[in-house]
């Protein structure tokens, strides 16, 4: 059996346009930016809270067994890490497609091309933030103020963005007297 023609081999790849166009729809990116700055502070937060809440039980029951209890101090780092990766991954999985920060900043991220966030891409979108701001310091965050998006470098290399929720989007839409 040969063939004559030429032979298609690999992957093929569609390619999707940007859903979401500051041009077109601003609505969608005003005040993003402060807005997601308060629900990182509120996601952080409740991250924060049952890790300071084990510690202060570890802590106790070290006391309580002599020292002996303090050895699960070596297990509450990587709990926390895995805690807040299981937080990121199941709140941007959810229908929202956004933290509970983020919800109530009326905020919510989607992928470059509108599709709503799954717990993989929040779980990376999390690790990939950590470790962007952990080894490139804070400043890097200042990217959001030289792109139209006001996408951060972790959005830009996970692929999603952040834009005000249907609601906050339809209310500034309007005519500041009908608000």
């Amino acid at each position: 059996m040969t063939d004559s023609g030429p032979r298609k081999i690999g992957v093929s790849i569609e390619l999707k346009p940007h859903a979401y166009d500051p041009i077109v729809n601003p609505e969608l990116f005003e005040g993003v930016l402060a807005r997601r700055c308060i629900a990182f502070l509120i996601d952080v937060t409740i991250i924060t809270v049952p890790v300071l809440f084990a510690a202060i039980f570890i802590f106790i029951f070290g006391l309580l067994t002599l020292g002996l209890g303090w050895t699960l101090f070596g297990l509450l780092s990587p709990a926390a890490v895995l805690w807040g990766i299981a937080y990121y991954g199941f709140t941007f999985g959810s229908p929202a497609s956004a933290t509970i920060g983020m919800r109530i900043m009326d905020i919510e991220m989607r992928t470059w091309y509108g599709a709503p966030a799954y717990f993989v891409l929040g779980a990376v979108h999390a690790i990939v933030f950590w470790l962007t701001v952990s080894f490139l310091t804070p400043f890097i965050l200042l990217i959001a103020f030289f792109n139209h998006r006001r996408r951060l470098l972790h959005d830009i290399l996970v692929g999603t963005t952040v834009i005000n929720n249907n609601k906050r989007a339809q209310a500034l839409h309007q005519p500041p007297w009908n608000r």
